[in-house]
């Protein structure tokens, strides 16, 4: 039997911490189951609004707008049990067009974001063992170290960005906001200090990179589809985009269909990213949290760019 699932609004307590910048001004520095969406529309209610209410009213809630007429749309899945971050994107069937609109992307604080990060971070944003796990996942997927001609850009990037000890490429770029987190960080050859919220070009040529990866940053991106685009555009044909993040974030920074949605709806938001940009491969998640319930949780969503002939 069908069980129909919504992006499933969230009473939590966010949590407040220092998260990498979404990253117009652009510096460059160089040192040597069967599932599916329906929707869009006008007629939601406000996820502000609603934020404070019981997690059962708002699951009656959504189900009431999926059913009465409402615009907002609705994930159908053929499903043993409840989906986990890893089934989410399994065999998804995704509407014609993207399913998000502008106000999705809106957040708490609007303020400058140059403003907000203007002052450095020296700070890890994720707990040691969520490190390690990305760390660890990280030398399983990534080219050997000194590779010829493999070139990757940290996106979002900042003081530290948790490559395998000692990993070296001839070209590791790192684009982010605070220039002084950047200078700090060792494994970058290259920086590019750029606000990506208004400048979602990235400054490189086409098919430049091998690997692209993003830690705990795609929740502050309010144009994710560009920008997906984007690195599409500067990945080599079977390049590897990995995207990782946790439930933590600056909550006001954070855009509107993250703060009020769940991981395992997180993973789905992603995906459709890498889907709607068009020319990746059908994403996939992986749940490599190290200690469920006692340590940080950590996801990964990824694909690769289509190989052309």
């Amino acid at each position: 039997m069908t069980n129909f699932l919504g992006l499933r609004l969230q009473c939590r307590v966010p949590i407040l911490v220092c998260v990498p910048s979404t990253s117009g001004y652009s510096k460059t520095v160089s040192r040597g189951s069967s599932r599916k969406w329906n929707g869009g529309g006008t007629t939601r209610a406000s996820r502000r609004l609603v934020l404070g209410l019981g997690p059962s009213f708002l699951a009656q809630f959504m189900s009431m707008v999926g059913t009465v007429g409402g615009k907002t749309f609705i994930a159908s899945a053929s499903l043993k049990g409840a989906s986990s971050v890893e089934e989410i994107l399994k065999n998804a069937e995704w509407p014609e067009q993207f399913p998000f609109k502008e106000e999705d992307f809106q957040r708490f604080d609007e303020s400058s974001d140059s403003l907000f990060y203007e002052a450095p971070r020296f700070v890890t944003h994720i707990d040691e063992p969520a490190i390690t796990a990305l760390t660890k996942y990280y030398s399983k997927v990534f080219p050997p170290s000194n590779s010829p001609g493999v070139s990757i850009l940290d996106l979002c990037s900042s003081w530290v960005s948790h490559f395998p000890t000692g990993y070296k490429q001839e070209r590791v770029v790192g684009l982010g906001m605070n220039e002084e987190e950047l200078k700090r960080n060792l494994v970058l050859t290259e920086y590019v200090v750029q606000d990506l919220n208004l400048n979602p070009r990235l400054p490189f040529e086409d098919n430049s990179f091998d690997v692209i990866t993003n830690v705990v940053s795609v929740d502050y991106l309010t144009k994710p589809l560009d920008i997906f685009k984007e690195m599409c555009r500067i990945l080599k044909p079977g390049g590897l985009a990995i995207m990782s993040f946790s439930n933590r974030c600056f909550w006001t920074k954070a855009i509107s269909i993250w703060t009020s949605t769940g991981d395992t709806d997180h993973a789905l938001i992603v995906g459709s990213y890498f889907h709607y940009a068009r020319g990746f491969e059908p994403p996939q998640a992986v749940d490599i949290s190290p200690n469920p319930g006692r340590s940080d949780p950590m996801y990964i969503v990824y694909s690769r760019k289509l190989s052309r002939a």
